[in-house]
């Protein structure tokens, strides 16, 4: 996908999701969400070439900008959109699915100093779809299934399966039918 099939499909989801959005032009120039994740693309190109250097030095530019640190090692699908972003924090080994919501605030981290071998995945994974409330905090490498609801300032240390509804401190899932989520989300109801 060419980048300004990219810029043209993120700008989309921002419409799609959040009805303060009027225009293009204004999610294009106001919503410091897509700009971290434009940058984020430019920075973890220069990862993936082994510039890790000039990566981070434009991840920690562009959090100076946007209050948004997305560590250029991580791996996002498409189509994220961060809404109000101050504070999020997405970490090296994370991995994001397509079509996936975080609001301000979010952290995707780890959760130990010690021990840590290089190259080990320490950080979350967000299935497609999911959804992440403000304040939430999902923490070492657990995997939230796609379509899956994480509730405001709730704390995630564990595995959850594809459309859980996680709630509390620590986060449990709660009972919930998928028809539930589906509708809340505008999809189609589909037979599992």
């Amino acid at each position: 996908m060419g980048v300004f099939s990219s810029i043209r499909e993120d700008m989309a989801m921002a419409r799609a999701h959040d009805p303060a959005a009027r225009s293009n032009a204004e999610v294009f120039l106001a919503y410091s969400g897509l700009h971290a994740v434009w940058s984020y693309r430019l920075a973890h190109r220069l990862w993936t070439a082994e510039l890790r250097l000039p990566a981070r030095l434009l991840s920690q530019f562009t959090r100076f900008l946007t209050g948004i640190e997305i560590h250029p090692g991580a791996r996002i699908g498409r189509r994220l959109f961060i809404d109000h972003g101050m504070g999020v924090v997405i970490g090296e080994t994370a991995e994001i699915g397509d079509d996936v919501m975080l609001y301000h605030a979010v952290t995707l981290g780890g959760k130990t100093r010690h021990g840590v071998v290089r190259g080990e995945k320490r950080h979350p994974t967000l299935g497609d779809g999911v959804t992440v409330g403000a304040g939430a905090k999902i923490l070492g490498p657990v995997m939230i299934g796609a379509w899956s609801t994480i509730g405001a300032n709730a704390v995630v240390t564990k595995d959850a399966p594809a459309k859980s509804l996680l709630l509390g401190i620590p986060a449990v899932i709660q009972p919930v039918r998928s028809e539930t989520i589906e509708a809340a989300r505008g999809l189609p109801l589909t037979e599992d």
